[in-house]
This record gives structure tokens, sequence and C-alpha cells, in this order.
């Protein structure tokens, strides 16, 4: 059973950074392409970034490319989100996801698993 489990989401001021760090058990993370998605509050989940197994494939939410980077590490099998210069409207609840898939798609239905979610709150 793999479990995923975020940590790092907190209250911010607007132009800040915070990152974002998804810790992955039960089973190797290199076997899986690992995503972030976020929810506001009354919205659909929506993408934010992508990475592929083993991290040579990246893809980003057009309002995120530049100011948001996903990178993993493997070995210690963690997969992080560097956000900088945040928005109100970044604020949502942030998720990460792992799917088998090859290549790594940006798709919410494709992505078996999931964690809890971490909370990002950015304020003006």
């Amino acid at each position: 059973q793999v479990q995923l489990i975020e940590s790092g989401g907190r209250l911010v001021q607007a132009g800040g950074s915070l990152r974002l760090s998804c810790a992955v058990s039960g089973r190797t993370v290199s076997i899986y392409s690992m995503a972030w998605f976020r929810q506001a509050p009354q919205k659909e989940r929506e993408f934010v970034a992508a990475i592929s197994r083993l991290g040579g494939s990246t893809e980003y939410a057009d309002s995120m490319r530049g100011r948001f980077t996903i990178s993993r590490d493997n070995a210690r099998n963690t997969v992080d989100l560097q956000m900088n210069n945040l928005k109100p409207e970044d604020t949502a609840t942030y998720y990460c996801a792992a799917t088998g898939k090859i290549p790594l798609t940006t798709l919410a239905d494709e992505h078996r698993y999931w964690g809890q979610g971490t909370q990002v709150t950015v304020s003006s």
C-alpha cells in the first residue's frame, strides 16, 4: 500500500515563497510519475505540476510555470514543490499524487494514489 504525506503548507504573504514536500512510503517512489494538484474552496481540483519517474520531464499549469518548480529525490522517496512569488489566488489545499502511467500525466483521474493535502493560504 502506497502512502503519500504532504507537509509545508502554511500562511504566507503575497510575494512570498513556500516549499511543499511529499513523502512516499510503501513502495519506492521511482516507479511512479508524481504530480501536485490543488483545490480551492468551491472550485474543482486543478493540475499544478508533474514530474516523470526519473525527473527528466516536467509539466506545469500555465499559471504556475515560471513561479513553481517540481523536483524529486528518489533516494529519499520525496517529491517537492517550490512555490515562489505566491499570489492570493494560489490559496488552496495542495495534494501530492502518484501514477504508474508512463509518460507522466496531468489528469487527476489517472493518478491512483493521493495524499491528504496540505493547506496553503496566501494573504494579500
